[in-house]
């Protein structure tokens, strides 16, 4: 694809990894279309930078739970910027840190709608546009080390939750791989975000820094750059891979 044709959405994109992915992803010569939910401060003042650098860029306000959003985060993107090569669904919420016994049922359906259903909607808007059109897209889809950890005594239904998005990753890349169409996941590990503080323990990374074997926490840009790999050329012959990037975990 040549650079000035390739236009990328993300979702989550207004703060912490999802915005590094946006800031990356322009430096790659990407348009960018970036969701978020609610904090339209960040998100405005994301997109002042963006504009300021000469980059092309648009903001949709709303929830990927929400079955409305996905298509009109695809026409807004496609109307404002062109057609969408690229996708990366990282929006995610965890819940309250705590015994999963103690979570209650709002927890667990935000979680699960945001987390699973986010996910599928816009992955599926995705495919059915880059089908129809012949476009050969990439989509990385934002997993988490506690898809394989657990997350005992923290997020159980979380990690669920992210578990859920590697199995999908896998099936749907193995569905379009034939079309050209790539899709990836990228699991991360605990990294400088304020996910920590929106669960209750703003200290967290400082907590669980022990825990990894590289004996530090990620910082946003370094999970970005991993997604921008798995969107690029240079990973053409890459599909259904889950890439961890945790510091060893």
């Amino acid at each position: 694809m040549k650079d000035n044709l390739r236009v990328l959405i993300v979702t989550g994109g207004g703060r912490g990894i999802g915005a590094a992915i946006v800031r990356l992803a322009a430096r790659d010569g990407y348009a960018v279309c970036f969701n978020y939910t609610r904090d339209d401060a960040a998100a405005q003042g994301l997109l002042r930078g963006l504009h300021d650098a000469g980059v092309r860029a648009a903001a949709v306000r709303g929830d990927v739970a929400d079955p409305d959003t996905a298509h009109r985060l695809f026409d807004t993107a496609e109307a404002d910027l062109g057609p969408v090569t690229a996708l990366v669904n990282n929006a995610g919420v965890t819940g309250p840190i705590g015994m999963f016994r103690d979570a209650e049922h709002a927890t667990l359906r935000r979680v699960l709608d945001v987390n699973v259903l986010g996910t599928m909607l816009c992955a599926q808007e995705a495919v059915r546009r880059w089908q129809k059109s012949g476009t050969p897209g990439r989509m990385v889809n934002i997993s988490s080390v506690a898809a394989t950890l657990g997350a005992a005594h923290e997020y159980v239904h979380y990690a669920a939750t992210k578990a859920a998005v590697e199995a999908f990753t896998l099936g749907l890349a193995r569905e379009v791989a034939s079309g050209g169409i790539r899709v990836n996941a990228v699991s991360p590990g605990t990294a400088f975000t304020d996910i920590h503080a929106a669960a209750g323990e703003p200290d967290r990374p400082a907590r669980v820094v022990t825990r990894v074997p590289m004996g530090r926490i990620a910082e946003p840009d370094e999970i970005a750059e991993a997604v921008l790999w798995l969107l690029s050329d240079k990973a053409s012959y890459v599909a259904g891979a889950v890439l961890r990037v945790a510091g060893g975990l």
